[in-house]
């Protein structure tokens, strides 16, 4: 069984920083992808960055490229998201998921993990 829980959302106005981490206990193993997604009231889970742990490999949605940057710490098993240049439409709950699809997949579909997510109000 595998647990993530993410932490450090909040509330923080446009161009602010924010750093969200998640957790990943349970068993485990190097030969996957981490992701961090969306949600906004009414709105569909979305996409937003995604790392492959064993390389280090990552994708970016085009709406915060330059802006998020996600990383992970193999020690800790732990990812992170930074989160510089805040906007509004950036507010949502922030959740990470983990997939063992190969590769980087972006769909939420193919995640089979989830935290327990965080919200992240950016006001104006």
């Amino acid at each position: 069984q595998v647990q993530l829980v993410e932490s450090g959302g909040g509330l923080v106005q446009a161009g602010g920083s924010l750093r969200l981490s998640c957790a990943v206990s349970g068993r485990t193993f190097s030969n996957y992808a981490m992701g961090w997604f969306r949600q906004a009231p009414g709105k569909e889970r979305e996409f937003v960055a995604a790392i492959f742990w064993n390389s280090g490999s990552t994708v970016y949605a085009d709406s915060v490229k330059g802006r998020f940057t996600i990383s992970r710490d193999n020690t800790k098993n732990t990812v992170y998201l930074q989160m510089n240049s805040l906007k509004v439409v950036d507010t949502a709950v922030y959740y990470c998921g983990r997939t063992v699809v190969p590769g980087v997949p972006t769909q939420p579909s193919l995640y089979s993990n989830w935290g327990q997510g965080t919200q992240v109000t950016v006001s104006s």
